[in-house]
């Protein structure tokens, strides 16, 4: 028993020296330093991985790893793009909505992408067809230009299982043809999109050592002042404008929109413009457009069926029990009218407290102050009136008048 006891003693002290020696070699490692690594490295992916374009061959990674998926799909043949993002996941570690994106913006700069199907328009903003729907394949352009397996040098994908280029060997300038834009941490460019033909002239007389000046031009042409362009350095300034001719005295054409606004303006144009209205008279499709429920819109008609009025935004909210948010969209375009806040009593007592008018003096115009008389019912009356030798002898006689009701003649 006693020797049990002694060698709990010993495995005791022993795990107490074993505590002590771990104790004695812990590190401090200060938060800061460790929040700043992070955000480098996080800064650094974003700007190298996602937003920025290289400038040895003008792609983000995102292009870069279309543009080698599609060379390795190439058969000569169009491929749906469905097909393309699909294979493109091998070698980019994101989502397949953001590929297809990019390819599209890619393809619309028609150089790199022969398409085929629906790819949406820039000059209108219309987006393009779902990528199972549209086919695409590389343009002789991109073959002859951007791949040269000898030249490439190559990295493992994300995942290891396959290689993709670091830069592809492009042979001609292409950020400066397609433009870029992306934002990173820290950092963000605009590159504006340049003419191929200048581009082509330009690179010529770079190799043959002359000097050159090439300035921005763009697909939906426009007019531009680059006087403060500043070769496209920081502060550097374009300004843009559009071409308009008179073409009559009240008619301004405007052949050439502004770079950057062609999309804003066609959604502007899609929108649907709602005018001022009468929310006593508003019908099931009008309520249907404008958001209301169905129980909304029968309790709306339920209160006019019993000839009551709705006479100011608390009533109709009152009425239908619309939504605060909704009735903040649709009140201002209420119009009520001044007659919709008078009962049926009310006019017809304002109605006899106007002045009797005496109908054998009354002019043509008098007789037009009359509630529900015109000009040509005052004229009939008028030419009644002088067929009886001292005029009207009675109120009665005005139901001789083609076109007068009984209301008008009580009044």
């Amino acid at each position: 028993m006693s020797e049990e006891i002694n060698d709990y003693e010993e495995d005791k002290k022993s795990a107490e020296n074993h505590i002590d020696s771990n104790e004695s070699t812990e590190t401090i490692t200060r938060v800061t330093g460790m929040y700043k690594e992070w955000f480098l490295d996080y800064a650094s992916y974003v700007i190298l991985e996602r937003a920025v374009p290289g400038i040895n061959d003008g792609f983000k990674p995102v292009q870069r790893r279309i543009m080698h998926s599609m060379k390795d799909l190439d058969d000569g043949r169009y491929n749906k793009v469905a097909n393309i993002v699909g294979h493109t996941m091998q070698y980019h570690p994101h989502g397949d909505a953001s590929i297809a994106d990019a390819m599209v913006q890619l393809g619309q700069k028609e150089l790199l992408i022969d398409m085929q199907g629906n790819w949406g328009n820039i000059l209108t903003g219309d987006r393009a067809a779902a990528s199972r729907y549209i086919e695409a394949r590389l343009s002789k352009f991109a073959l002859d230009v951007v791949f040269n397996p000898k030249t490439t040098e190559w990295q493992a994908s994300y995942d290891g299982r396959k290689k993709e280029p670091v830069n592809l060997p492009v042979k001609f300038p292409l950020l400066l043809a397609q433009g870029a834009e992306g934002i990173a941490v820290g950092l963000s460019t605009k590159i504006l999109p340049h003419n191929f033909i200048e581009l082509i002239e330009a690179s010529i007389k770079y190799l043959k050592g002359r000097s050159f000046k090439i300035l921005p031009d763009f697909l939906t042409g426009g007019i531009a002042d680059f006087s403060n362009y500043n070769d496209g350095k920081r502060g550097g300034k374009v300004r843009v404008r559009a071409k308009i001719s008179q073409l009559d005295k009240k008619t301004l054409a405007v052949l050439e929109k502004e770079y950057d606004s062609l999309h804003q303006n066609a959604l502007k144009e899609k929108t649907p413009k709602h005018f001022s209205f009468n929310p006593n008279f508003i019908s099931s499709y009008k309520g249907y457009e404008l958001g209301m429920s169905l129980k909304e819109i029968e309790l709306l008609h339920n209160f006019r069926s019993s000839k009551k009025w709705i006479n100011s935004t608390k009533d109709f909210q009152r009425v239908t029990g619309v939504s605060d948010c909704l009735l903040s969209v649709i009140s201002p375009y209420f119009k009520f009218p001044k007659w919709v806040s008078q009962s049926q009593k009310q006019i017809k007592s304002k109605l006899q407290k106007q002045s009797k008018l005496d109908l054998n003096l009354a002019t043509s115009e008098q007789l037009q102050k009359v509630y529900g008389v015109g000009p040509k019912l005052s004229e009939r009356i008028i030419r009644y009136r002088e067929k009886f030798k001292g005029g009207f002898a009675d109120i009665v006689e005005l139901k001789g008048v083609y076109g007068l009701s009984q209301e008008v003649i009580e009044n």
